[in-house]
């Protein structure tokens, strides 16, 4: 046996300005067409929760990706009786299947990106605390360094990389 719970939405709720933003419950409902500026205060509460449907939508999207290929390479199959065929299809399977790997680790590069939305250390440079300035976030919202500390790292990588 289920229960169904009625929602009633009075009409207070909208003349109080929910149509232009406003906090539903713990969720932020963001005015349309809202995009972050610099004019606001820098990680506000509508930042945050645009950075995190961005977030949202974009997993959303690799997730359906996944699927697809995953049903595309179930139905298609390796098996060609032609030598070359064969040989596309599974050169094929293999840039699809190293494309999704980069996509999973994208994924929980996401998953770290919506965690630090939760803590509200979001947009934060991990390891200067500076702001990471929403240019560089509405380019790669899973972004975690500023771009100095990000050269600075990929320095590094390149001469350990030498050694």
């Amino acid at each position: 046996m289920s229960s169904s719970k009625k929602i009633k939405v009075t009409t207070d709720y909208f003349e109080n300005g929910a149509d232009r933003g406003g906090i539903l419950g713990n969720r932020i409902i963001l005015p349309e067409n809202y995009m972050p500026s610099i004019d606001e205060e820098f990680m506000n509460d509508n930042q945050l929760e645009y950075f995190r449907q961005k977030l949202i939508n974009w997993k959303s999207e690799l997730l359906s990706e996944a699927t697809d290929t995953k049903g595309t390479l179930s139905s298609e199959g390796l098996q060609r009786p032609d030598m070359a065929d064969r040989a596309q299809v599974e050169a094929d399977a293999s840039i699809q299947l190293r494309t999704r790997d980069r996509e999973r680790k994208l994924i929980s590069k996401i998953d770290a990106a919506l965690r630090r939305i939760d803590l509200k250390t979001y947009g934060f440079c991990e390891e200067t605390g500076e702001p990471i300035g929403l240019g560089r976030l509405k380019a790669r919202p899973i972004a975690s360094l500023s771009v100095d500390a990000q050269e600075r790292h990929e320095k590094m990588e390149k001469i350990h990389k030498d050694e």
